[in-house]
This record gives structure tokens, sequence and C-alpha cells, in this order.
């Protein structure tokens, strides 16, 4: 392989001089796209460059800003200081966006001094993840930041003082592994008008989501907690829950059901992803036949359901007869041991006349082994849903395949184009 002749001083003066004449916000777009480490490293270039990288507005600090030499703790610690103060003693300009997120980062006291240098910023998005150690208590003075658009936070403590009066311009709230008493919590929802986007994942502190947000329309929870309602949340569309505790729902006859108190205000909703064990949440109380208003907006619903749990097969038939223009529909079986009435075996056999699904054209059912109830729920799908197109089934396990099988291939179809796909477990 021929090799090429080393470049001469002049190739590369003439090729610095490119770099330097290259318009402002070109350097700027450029400097955009690498990592801080390497953004700093482009002052070497020319005099053009060299400070050109302490005016990038936004400012992310990750696994990629450092190069690791040692695996001692101390070490990276001293080194991720070390860079963040370097850039924000030098930076000029505003901070727009400002990330930090190592896998190495504890919640160390100089996040402190950060902040209070961000504050005086007109920062937009601040993004905090403490992947190590104890919750990392939250500065008093990201409170005072009335820009902030983004906030995301990740194993924080979260104590505003009592002077803050919410963030009046923030759109998305993430809160991951936080801390953060039921009134601080209802306070901060209730107190950021223009809020449409809020996660909530693995959070103590507090047992009572009610959420009352007027612009709210995306809402993403996973964790346990004991009750959630919603308030003024009219334009809410996209919903995914999960309670990862069965041990804090209790049974309770002659109540009003959860399924009625939950979509009382959700009158739009068009994506629900119903996780882990809030469907035997939603089954609490008296199951009706059908919601009082249906969900007419509706079209991707996905559900993880105990067959052998009455209550929640009953919940589950709620929902699809409240459901009239379901479009999309995914079900995941989550086995558990639980006792069944014999007259509830036939429970899906029955259903499919009362119960028409004329949008209804993709499937998806995963989980499954097989049992009475679950090919009963599948027939009852082929044999309600006429404009379906396509069924996607996926076993547990293999044991029994081949019967299951032989029992989806008799199945009637009111669909003439309906597809059953069989994938291996």
């Amino acid at each position: 392989m021929k090799r090429e002749p080393p470049k001469s001083p002049c190739q590369t003066e003439i090729e610095l001089d490119r770099l330097s004449s290259l318009p402002g916000h070109i350097i700027d777009q450029i400097l955009s796209q690498l990592s801080i480490r390497d953004a700093v490293r482009t002052s070497v270039l020319s005099t053009k460059w060299r400070y050109k990288w302490a005016t990038l507005p936004n400012l992310v600090f990750d696994n990629h800003c450092i190069s690791l030499t040692s695996q001692d703790q101390a070490v990276i610690k001293s080194k991720l200081v070390s860079i963040i103060d370097h850039v924000l003693l030098l930076h000029t300009g505003p901070v727009y966006k400002f990330r930090l997120s190592h896998r190495d980062l504890v919640g160390v006291t100089d996040i402190d001094r950060w902040i209070l240098h961000l504050s005086r910023s007109p920062i937009r998005e601040f993004v905090l993840e403490i992947w190590k150690g104890q919750r990392y208590k939250l500065h008093s003075c990201l409170f005072s930041c009335q820009n902030l658009t983004h906030l995301e936070l990740f194993n924080c403590l979260v104590r505003p003082p009592p002077t803050f009066h919410g963030f009046k311009n923030l759109k998305s709230l993430d809160l991951q592994h936080i801390t953060i008493g039921q009134d601080v919590f209802e306070h901060l929802i209730t107190s950021c008008p223009l809020l449409e986007r809020l996660t909530l994942m693995n959070f103590d502190g507090f047992s009572h989501l009610n959420i009352n947000a007027t612009s709210l329309l995306f809402f993403d929870i996973g964790g346990v907690f004991d009750d959630v309602s919603f308030k003024n949340t009219f334009q809410l569309a996209l919903v995914s829950i999960g309670l990862y505790a069965k041990d804090k729902i209790g049974k309770r006859p002659g109540y009003t059901s959860n399924l009625i108190k939950f979509f009382a205000h959700l009158p739009h909703i068009r994506r629900l992803e119903i996780q882990s064990y809030f469907l035997k949440y939603l089954a609490v109380g008296d199951v009706p036949l059908k919601l009082p208003s249906p969900c007419v907006d509706l079209g991707y619903l996905s559900l993880r359901i105990n067959f052998d749990d009455c209550e929640e097969n009953k919940a589950a038939l709620c929902l699809l007869r409240s459901s009239p223009n379901l479009q999309e529909l995914e079900i995941l079986a989550r086995p558990e041991e639980a006792f069944l009435m014999e007259s509830f075996v036939n429970f899906w056999e029955d259903e499919h006349w009362s119960c028409p699904f004329d949008q209804l054209r993709l499937v998806k059912v995963t989980g499954i082994s097989g049992t009475r109830l679950e090919l009963g729920f599948i027939s009852f799908l082929l044999l309600a849903s006429p404009a379906l197109e396509r069924m996607t089934m996926k076993p547990a396990s293999a044991n029994g395949q081949l019967l299951m099988m032989k029992e989806l291939l008799r199945f009637r179809r009111a669909s003439v184009r309906a597809e059953i796909i069989y994938l291996d477990p």
C-alpha cells in the first residue's frame, strides 16, 4: 500500500487559514456537535478559534467529557470538578442548557457552586443526574431560574424555599429517583401553568398523585403509590402508568370504581399504557359495564393483565367497551396464581356481540401460556374486529406451542383480511 507523503508546512498553514476564515455561525455549528472536551481542544487551531468554545450556550458534562486513565473514584471526581470549574470560569455569554450526567458523579457540594453560577444566566434547560450515593439536596438558587423550560432531576432531594411560586415557563419536568413531600409536589405541579410533559419514576416522600395541570399533554409514571387523580387535565392525551407494588391495592366493594375516577378528567386521551399492577388498581370498586363517557379519541391501548383475576378481566372489558375508535391494542399477560370460579372460565366467550371493534386494525398479544381464558380473549377479539389486519402473538414459553397454534387456527374471524403471526418465545 502506497504511503501518502507528509504534508508540507505550507499546506498545513493553508488548511488552518481555511478554518480561520470560516463564518462565525459555521464555527458555532461545528462546536455544537462536539463534546465539551473536544470543543475546548479546538482552541489550539488558531487565534480565531482560541476562545470560541467559551461562548457555547449549551454545556454538556457527561461520560465523554474526560478521558479516564484511573479507576480511583477520588481522581475521577477531582478531574470532573476541575473541568467543570475551568469551563464555567472561562465561559462568556449566556448559558441556555446545562447537563451534568456522569456515571461516577456523586452529590458533591461543588454542584451548589455551579447552580449558583448558572442562576445568574438565562438558563432554559437544566439536567442533573446523580448516579451514585445519597440523594443530592437541590440548591435553592435553582428555584429562582424563571427562564427554565425543561428540568430533569435524577437522585435528588427537592425542597424549594418558601419564596418559590413555581416555574412560569416550564414545559417539561422529568423527576426520577427523587424525594419530595406531598404538599411540595402538588404545589410544584399546580404552579407551572405551561407544563406539558411530566415524567415521574421511582419517587418517595408522597403517595397520592394529585395531578392538577391545565396544559398537560403527556404523563409518564412508574412507582409505588396509593392513589392517583386528575383535575383540570382536559388536554392530556398520552398517559403511561405503572404501579410497581400490588400489596398497595386494597379491595373496596361498594365503593365508586377507580376506573370512573381515573377517566373523569381525561376526555381527550389518545394513547394509554397500563403497566405492572395498575389494571389491578383500576379494578378496585364496582366496575361498570362501560365508562359514563366513552374514550372517543383513544386510538392506542396497552394493557398488562392477569387473566386469572376476575376483576382485572372486568376492568379490561369495560375499557374495551368504552373505546369505540380503538385502532391498536397491545396485551401483555401477567401470570399470577389466583383462585378462579368455574363460572368465570367462559367470561370472554359470551361477550363479543356486545362489544364490536369497528376500527381495530392491529393487535399484539405477549406472554400467554394458552389458558382457556387467554384463548377465549383472543377468540373474542377475532370475532369482534371486522377491520382487523394483523394479530401478532408471542407465548411465554415453548410449552404447549403446537396445541396453542392448532386452537388459534380453528378460531373464526370477523375480518377476512386478518392475518395471525405466531412468534417464537
